[in-house]
């Protein structure tokens, strides 16, 4: 007990676009871009976080930036482990140096034991003195509110960066889940590409992550459309050009990934036992994640599905902070989560 109050317990939510870190007793007290800037002739950590996202596509040949995580499981294991310890260490203070803390990850349902040794290894290199592994439908579930320790059906839709996760849950576990490979990196590549296409103009990663943020819709306001301008590479002559984008062309540049998560959706529903699906006519659907704030995306689930469709309170940080109420309550935690 005396060990528990003394050390700085973290929950993290290890993510493809972005890291949360969850300390106990204090909250969410990190959120930075999953990636990391290295010095490719010596390996040499320079920046990561925000830093090292300011840096994409603005390097000389020197330098890489990189993303450690791909599709919610790890790519490159040292760099992860480098961008924990970074974190861990931001986190710890003076106490890392007295006690390791005890840490809690959400994980991808159904990643094989390989990914999840990687993760534990990746993080107990990086300073954790235990390390717990939980799904992350089940911590999404939690931070959304949702009661999954009773017997009762709750269906979750967790949209991250790289994958899009569709789970049913109840009794606190996972009755069945399934997963696809597009998330807000796969929308940010489908803007891209469709100016290439339509266009003729080159535009980066990060242009189009803002285009999404700005104008991404599922459904068709009630508001004035909004356009943006945006600015790039013209592909026939070379010469930077500006063009104007509207909502309506970003919309259908991103239906193709959006009926991919609602046919996803579908699916799940289809396989969940008839005693759960007759409770999720009554409790709905419930979207988390980073890829919920796409606007009208909720109208759009309801009218494919014809169930209530409501947004977590706060999307973005469901999955940690759910991870942080399992670190609160050990009850919890052994019913969740195990060893690694």
């Amino acid at each position: 007990m005396f060990l528990r109050a003394l050390s700085r317990d973290l929950a993290i939510d290890l993510g493809t676009a972005n890291t949360l870190v969850f300390v106990r007793g204090e909250g969410v007290v990190l959120r930075e871009p999953s990636i990391v800037a290295i010095d490719a002739t010596d390996r040499s950590v320079l920046a990561v976080g925000s830093e090292a996202k300011a840096m994409l596509g603005r390097t000389p040949p020197h330098i890489r930036v990189v993303q450690p995580l791909k599709d919610g499981v790890i790519a490159d294991f040292e760099i992860t482990e480098r961008m924990l310890s970074y974190l861990i260490a931001k986190t710890q203070r003076w106490l890392r140096t007295v006690l390791k803390p005890r840490v809690v990850i959400g994980v991808p349902s159904g990643i094989t034991q390989v990914e999840r040794r990687a993760v534990r290894d990746s993080a107990l290199h990086a300073g954790a003195r235990d390390v717990y592994l939980v799904e992350e439908p089940v911590a999404a579930a939690i931070g959304a509110g949702l009661p999954v320790q009773e017997p009762g059906g709750n269906l979750i839709v967790d949209i991250g960066g790289g994958t899009t996760e569709v789970a049913v849950i109840s009794m606190a576990g996972v009755i069945f889940c399934t997963s696809v490979r597009v998330a807000g990196d796969e929308m940010d590549e489908a803007i891209l590409q469709h100016v290439r296409k339509h266009y003729n103009l080159l535009i980066g990663g990060r242009q189009a992550e803002e285009l999404k943020i700005t104008l991404g819709s599922a459904w068709p306001g009630e508001t004035e459309p909004r356009s943006m301008e945006v600015k790039g590479r013209d592909l026939a002559d070379g010469i930077p050009k500006t063009i104007v984008l509207t909502e309506e062309e970003v919309r259908e540049a991103l239906r193709e990934c959006v009926m991919t998560i609602v046919e996803t959706v579908r699916t799940c529903l289809e396989r969940t036992p008839p005693e759960l699906a007759a409770d999720i006519v009554d409790t709905g659907i419930v979207i988390a994640g980073g890829g919920g704030l796409l606007r009208g995306l909720d109208r759009l689930l309801s009218q494919e599905t014809q169930l209530p469709v409501k947004i977590a309170p706060d999307p973005t940080s469901c999955v940690v902070l759910g991870l942080g109420r399992i670190l609160d309550e050990l009850d919890l935690l052994k019913r969740v989560a195990g060893p690694a």
